[in-house]
């Protein structure tokens, strides 16, 4: 991964709102829904048909703070998944009427993006007047999926592999009058669903999923081609054509699907891909196959970075050309073979989601290699290394900094050698590293003021940045950005009109070195560091990371057993004072309940450290007062967050 610094090249005397946009690029990722306020706050305007209706992040957190919600939490706007499932579905509705398609959209949203219950209801009962229905790929899926898309009207599209139970969970499905679609991802499930079929005596609604020969674009094209993990081959499918004509239930093949891809970065690949998909329904269609659907599978992808461009955490397309390509597509393609034009489906989950919610935390302190020093003072009988260090500080001036930078680099290794060979003590090894890092800033404000600085000193940033010490896990909020470096967009609350002083990585309180996040939004590519403001004594920090509602919130794991986190559900409200009131709360994982999850009973737990203490009081090493308070403290513990209380 290529990475580069962002500048902070603009004196702090004539910083603006404008140079803040620059660094974040709140705008260009925020898709309408966030900006930076004039007051130096993020700002959410969570409906895009009410743009005069913002509400102050900050504002959001003091009240959380005023209800003692603790932090780190996910906070909620459900406004933004409601407008972006209007959005979609109004989209393609004007683009089929200006085209004059001849078919319909009906989406369906995957579950396996957010399976939270609360943003499956939101979005069926957005999507209620649109006919939205549900993707499920497991039978866990499946099972929500039939008891929260009750409409008749929508479609529940079934990927996945499947087994004789999920079979027949669909089935029943389709006794109860819902338009369940279920997708053949291998030959032998067509086999095991025409004997069930034929046993509950039910015409299933089948659906043919292609494997492509069209790959994606971005850090999921592996996942499409032919050596792609779901779907039929063209040969495979025609055999499933055949054998339904044999078996006399070639009429109930509905749906063609294909997928190419999660987050296409490249417009071109949606373009190839529908002309190849619109060929294959063509031809089927030619030979009597009654498909009434195509689904077009998901990708839309979301810009995380403000990029516009085919980098793999943002896209160089919108919503409106991916929705023109598909419908345009399909219409020309349909038309020069006579066909009629196939209702369209998509599976846009990331896109849906992304927006909706971010996590909040606070940063607890700051971790930098000079942070302290020690006695640099000339002492008798000194090792001629340390006196070099410090003759080379005292030489630096404008003229020789690069000379300087290469002779403390090199005096650095050195120690570093004498001291294993034991050579250096520990106070000369303290002396060498302070004057080495006091002389490393130097060079650093020196630098600064060049228009070019070779290659080596462009590295002096990143040795000097800090590391921002914040409240939460990284593998629970914000797992894609350890697993797979997605760029999430990361961005002070507030402060906004200050200048930012500080460069920092963000380090979580895990136990782990692989708790941070050390790619970020750049300038022109990742960065591997985020301006951020110097911390005020006495004053929180808040940071939000952004587009977690896609996969982060499903992704987490129990890593250092921190579990979920506290969330609010945010609606706004043009009457309130404030444009917002907090719906609900839902409490995240308490001691005991992540303990729990790893099979240890909290009950047993407190008992066995009841038993201790009341052992020490009765050997007369515990006041009897004191073991009480004692056991109350533990217990109190096990009912607590997991996260610092701080």
């Amino acid at each position: 991964m290529q990475t580069k610094n962002l500048t902070l090249s603009t004196p702090a005397a004539n910083w603006s709102l404008e140079d803040a946009e620059r660094i974040y690029r709140v705008k260009r990722w925020g898709n309408g829904y966030f900006d930076i306020g004039d007051s130096g706050d993020i700002n959410v305007t969570p409906r895009y048909d009410q743009p005069d209706l913002k509400i102050n992040l900050r504002e959001v957190i003091e009240e959380m703070q005023s209800a003692g919600i603790g932090f780190p939490a996910v906070i909620r706007f459900h406004d933004i998944l409601r407008s972006q499932v209007q959005k979609l579905n109004k989209t393609f509705r004007n683009t089929i009427e200006e085209a004059q398609y001849e078919g319909i959209y009906q989406g369906v949203f995957p579950v396996k993006v957010n399976q939270m219950r609360e943003v499956i209801e939101e979005i069926v009962h957005a999507g209620a007047r649109y006919n939205y229905g549900l993707e499920a790929g497991s039978k866990p899926e499946l099972i929500a999926a039939l008891a929260y898309n009750t409409n008749k009207k929508s479609l529940t599209i079934l990927n996945g592999y499947k087994d004789e139970e999920y079979l027949r969970l669909a089935l029943l499905g389709s006794k109860i009058g819902r338009k369940i679609v279920i997708v053949i991802e291998k030959y032998s499930e067509l086999i095991k669903l025409v004997d069930l079929a034929k046993e509950l005596n039910v015409e299933p609604m089948i659906g043919l999923r292609v494997k492509m020969m069209v790959k994606g674009r971005g850090k999921w094209e592996s996942s499409s081609g032919e050596r792609a993990k779901f779907g039929l081959t063209i040969s495979e499918i025609l055999n499933a054509v055949s054998y339904l004509e044999k078996v006399e239930l070639s009429h109930c093949v509905k749906l063609l699907h294909f997928h190419i891809g999660s987050q296409l970065t490249d417009i071109r690949a949606v373009k190839e891909a529908v002309q190849e998909a619109s060929l294959i329904y063509s031809k089927l269609y030619q030979m009597d196959i009654p498909l009434e659907y195509v689904d077009v599978g998901g990708g839309l992808a979301v810009d995380y970075d403000g990029s516009q461009s085919t980098s793999d955490s943002s896209c160089n397309y919108g919503l409106e050309e991916y929705v023109a390509d598909i419908v345009y597509g399909f219409k020309q393609t349909c038309n020069l073979e006579s066909v009629p034009h196939p209702n369209l489906v998509s599976e846009s989950g990331r896109a849906m989601t992304a927006h909706h919610s971010c996590v909040v935390t606070k940063v607890l302190g700051e971790i930098h290699p000079a942070e302290n020093e020690y006695t640099t003072k000339k002492t008798t009988g000194e090792h001629i290394i340390v006196t070099n260090m410090r003759d080379a500080e005292n030489a630096l001036n404008e003229q020789n900094f690069q000379e300087v930078f290469n002779d403390i680099s090199q005096l650095k290794e050195k120690a570093a050698n004498a001291f294993k060979l034991g050579i250096l003590s520990l106070q000369e090894m303290a002396k060498l590293e302070t004057i080495y890092w006091r002389t490393l800033s130097t060079i650093n404000h020196q630098i600064d003021e060049l228009e070019f600085a070779p290659e080596e000193l462009r590295e002096i940033p990143d040795k000097l940045s800090s590391q921002y010490l914040a409240n939460f896990s990284v593998f629970q909020s914000t797992a894609d950005s350890w697993a797979i470096d997605q760029v999430l967009p990361i961005v002070p609350i507030s402060r906004l009109n200050e200048k930012p002083q500080k460069r920092c990585s963000l380090v979580d309180i895990t136990c782990d070195s692989d708790g941070k996040i050390d790619h970020f939004i750049g300038e022109d590519e990742v960065a591997k560091n985020i301006p951020m403001h110097q911390l005020n004594k006495d004053e929180d920090y808040f940071i939000g990371i952004f587009l977690t509602g896609a996969y982060q919130d499903v992704m987490g794991d129990m890593h250092n057993l921190f579990g979920r986190l506290n969330e609010v559900h945010i609606v706004s409200y043009d009457d309130d004072p404030k444009d917002f009131y907090i719906e609900e709360v839902v409490k995240g994982s308490s001691v005991e309940n992540v303990l729990s999850t790893m099979q240890y009973t909290p009950a047993i737990l407190a008992q066995a450290i009841k038993k201790e203490i009341d052992s020490e009081i009765v050997r007369g090493k515990i006041k009897p007062r004191e073991g009480v308070n004692l056991i109350d403290f533990y217990e109190e513990c096990l009912q607590g967050y997991t996260y610092l209380n701080i």
